[in-house]
């Protein structure tokens, strides 16, 4: 029997942007270059949305609490988020990219994916294209780029955050392992800080350690995620670059002024059941299945709970009310506040047919 032919070698690249909301308030306000700019409402109730590298100095990061990032850095400028302006800087640096390929992939405002296999461009190499692709935002936007050059998205994803900012990095087929054997496992995408934590009790804390673990050994302790661990650790990724993929999950979240116990949160629930149903209407006709309710506590602790229901919602008003009744599952301890509500629709279908024909059997 003859062997598969195998997966053609693809030449990948991973454009990240450098500090992108931030860069893009230090082009437009001169006065902030070379200072520590912090993207977000200076309030005890707002995130982090972007820090300037300057501001990373001292520690602060997306995500964290605006206050901590106040008392890691002081003298820290803090600036309103401007998605408009950055969506409209984004869609700039996106044609760029069609400029070279029709197979991109974003993953965000800020960062995509290319397939540069079969570019139109006369370039010799994907690294050569890469450079052209960051020469070319910086020309057009007066932003800077970093880049990962590689045979799959995985490897490229890794490599582009390996000489930032304002450079690149190519891993060559023949140097996956050179570079992924020392490589600390939280370098993984998707290995966060518990996943670390539980892979530093089996002893693995690089990705030479993880290789050393039988696919067995990581499926029974993981399930999917332990196998596809035991390929990662391997630079196998299959994903082709997905130029057209349909939107995962529509939602719509709001840090509320206030701490409110669970029983409170109805009026806001609605709210953002009726603009996830405006967003969702307006960015695809294809049906969601699953309803999804996102809180935050008020230490911060993340809690979703998600219900299928046999018909898929038809209105904000039923989506409102299946999200609501969510917090019904919520089993967090009396007295419970909580800083942040969310509601989202995910289990995207092409049509609710089926799902009602299946309803019927």
């Amino acid at each position: 029997m003859n062997n598969p032919a195998p997966s053609p070698l693809r030449k990948i690249v991973h454009v990240d942007m450098d500090a992108f909301y931030a860069s893009v308030e230090q082009r437009d306000r001169p006065e902030l270059r070379g200072l520590p700019v912090v993207v977000a409402k200076r309030s005890p109730r707002s995130v982090v949305t972007a820090a300037s590298y300057e501001a990373r100095v001292f520690g602060v990061h997306s995500a964290m609490p605006a206050m901590r990032a106040v008392r890691l850095c002081p003298d820290a400028i803090f600036v309103d988020p401007n998605f408009p302006r950055y969506k409209e800087v984004s869609r700039t640096i996106r044609e760029i990219f069609y400029q070279y390929t029709d197979l991109v992939e974003p993953l965000s405002l800020d960062e995509a994916y290319l397939d540069v296999t079969d570019s139109p461009v006369d370039l010799p190499t994907a690294t050569a294209i890469a450079k052209a692709v960051r020469a070319d935002i910086r020309r057009e936007t007066g932003l800077t780029a970093s880049a990962g050059i590689a045979p799959n998205k995985f490897l490229a994803k890794v490599a582009s955050d390996w000489r930032k900012p304002d450079g690149q990095f190519v891993v060559t087929p023949r140097r996956i392992d050179a570079f992924l054997i020392p490589l600390d496992i939280g370098k993984i995408p998707g290995v966060g800080r518990v996943m670390k934590a539980r892979l530093a009790e089996m002893q693995v804390t690089t990705v030479g350690e993880l290789r050393q673990l039988e696919r067995d050994v990581l499926e029974a302790r993981f399930g999917r995620w332990g196998i596809r661990l035991y390929e990662l650790a391997r630079g196998i990724d299959e994903r082709p670059v997905q130029p057209h993929r349909e939107s995962v999950q529509v939602s719509s979240e709001d840090t509320l002024h206030a701490d409110l116990p669970l029983e409170a949160l109805a009026p806001y629930i609605e709210q953002l059941a009726d603009k996830t149903w405006r967003n969702h209407r307006r960015k695809t006709a294809r049906v969601a299945r699953t309803v999804v309710l996102k809180l935050k506590t008020a230490d911060f602790q993340i809690l979703t709970r998600s219900y299928t229901p046999t018909v898929p919602p038809t209105s904000a008003a039923e989506l409102a009310g299946i999200a609501c009744a969510l917090r019904d599952r919520v089993d967090s301890p009396a007295g419970t506040r909580y800083r942040l509500v969310g509601v989202g629709l995910s289990g995207f279908i092409d049509d609710a047919h089926t799902m009602q024909q299946a309803a019927l059997f």
